[in-house]
């Protein structure tokens, strides 16, 4: 090798080991754009029962693969329930972000499951373009929970009945939850005794009616006979009425709505005529009888007077 070669040749061994060091390894390569997500919880339970937040979230992750930030756009989907999530994120190389979406439900609404769907797309690659579509999307459910509302209406809060009759109780008990319910129905125990104990006798011809939300009402009866003997007063009784939510009962804590009604039961008096009332107009009747009695008697003397004196 002559003196002039040999220096052009150590040149290029130089520039050529400064080359293969600038070469990033081969794992470290991609041919553009990549972005993985995962969502969870993968069920997003939302509240919507009085005084509830009606407000449910889900956090979820964007993952960066790439050797370069790429900038992410965020979409989200909810099947008509409004949400707020972030609308971009820039994420390093390599990199994790979290994030939530938070979905929001209106007040009262039936009891039902909707779709969540949210989306992740590359929107850039190092402040450029990416040279490739990349993307990923994630779907979760919206649980709309159940609640229950109990409601009951007596049809006659208050009757006056004799003693030994038998009365049909009708009461009304209304469903305004958010699913179709089944109600137990009964008298509480504490009126039921009373009344008992004080001659009653108290049937229910069912103790469970199913209710549609929202709907006209399931009316229920309670039958009822009146003591056989009340005695000759009069006598005030109370009767209870309550409708409690099976769903409540098995989630947490018993609903239940309950409706007080009086019963009136007259004692045994003169045929047609009450105690007092009854002596007063027998006391009239004598006073009206003894002043014609007396009348009568003035009128006898008179004409006996006018007999003995001709003259006058």
């Amino acid at each position: 090798m002559t003196s002039f070669k040999r220096p052009i040749f150590l040149i290029a061994l130089y520039f050529c080991s400064l080359m293969i060091v600038a070469v990033p390894p081969a794992s470290a390569q991609l041919s553009g754009a990549a972005v993985s997500m995962t969502c969870a919880p993968g069920q997003i339970n939302v509240e919507v029962k009085p005084g509830a937040t009606l407000t449910g979230y889900t956090t979820c992750t964007v993952s960066n693969p790439t050797a370069y930030v790429e900038k992410v756009a965020i979409q989200v989907t909810s099947d008509g329930l409004a949400t707020a999530a972030p609308g971009d994120m820039y994420v390093g190389a390599g990199a994790d972000v979290d994030f939530q979406v938070v979905v929001r439900a209106n007040p009262y609404m039936q009891m039902q499951s909707r779709q969540l769907t949210v989306s992740a797309s590359v929107q850039e690659l190092n402040n450029l373009p990416p040279p490739n579509t990349a993307s990923s999307q994630v779907n979760a459910l919206i649980n709309i929970m159940q609640f229950s509302i109990v409601q009951v209406e007596a049809v006659e809060p208050f009757v006056q009945l004799m003693p030994k009759t038998d009365k049909n109780f009708e009461f009304k008990v209304y469903n305004y939850g958010n699913q179709i319910d089944r109600m137990k129905i009964g008298v509480t125990d504490s009126t039921r005794e009373q009344l008992e104990e004080s001659g009653f006798t108290i049937n229910l011809p069912i103790n469970v009616v199913q209710i549609e939300p929202n709907t006209a009402p399931e009316k229920a009866r309670v039958l009822v006979r009146t003591p056989k003997n009340q005695g000759w007063t009069d006598a005030y009784h109370v009767l209870d009425f309550y409708a409690e939510s099976d769903f409540a009962c098995k989630n947490g804590g018993c609903n239940r709505e309950s409706q007080m009604i009086t019963i009136y039961v007259r004692g045994v008096y003169l045929p047609g005529f009450e105690v007092v009332p009854g002596l007063s107009m027998i006391a009239l009747a004598a006073a009206v009888a003894g002043r014609r009695f007396i009348s009568q008697d003035d009128e006898e003397a008179e004409d006996d007077w006018k007999e003995s004196a001709p003259g006058l």
